[in-house]
């Protein structure tokens, strides 16, 4: 990446965002998972910062949910799968991804997430 400030330069906001934009495009995706590469009915648990979801696929291919969790989902309720974020700025569409804020979408709101801690299939051992 180019350097685009001088020694002793404060960066203004054209050379911070080309340097987040450099940083998220770098980032390795591997820590989480795409809904549209899963099957309808898969199962999966998601525990943030604050909170455990249940999530199951309905249709993959738009990231349409029934998630259940958080204050917000005290029962199943459909939702769109946005992506993962930092909390703004840029979204990994669809994503899920641990060290992100999962974005949600209802027919009546938008929730975002604290942070995600660890990602499960439903049944797998491996969510910590």
């Amino acid at each position: 990446m180019a350097d685009y400030s001088a020694p002793g330069d404060t960066p203004g906001p054209e050379q911070t965002r080309a340097h987040c934009l450099d940083r998220w495009a770098a980032f390795d995706w591997r820590d989480g998972l795409q809904v549209p590469d899963l099957a309808p009915l898969d199962r999966l648990v998601v525990r943030t910062c604050n909170h455990v979801y249940e999530l199951i696929v309905l249709e993959p291919w738009r990231a349409a949910v029934l998630v259940r969790g958080g204050a917000y989902f005290t029962e199943f309720t459909r939702a769109c799968v946005a992506g993962s974020s930092a909390g703004g700025g840029f979204l990994k569409l669809h994503g899920i991804y641990a060290g992100f804020r999962l974005e949600l979408n209802t027919e009546s709101q938008a929730i975002i997430t604290s942070p995600v801690r660890a990602i499960a299939r439903a049944g797998d051992d491996t969510l910590g």
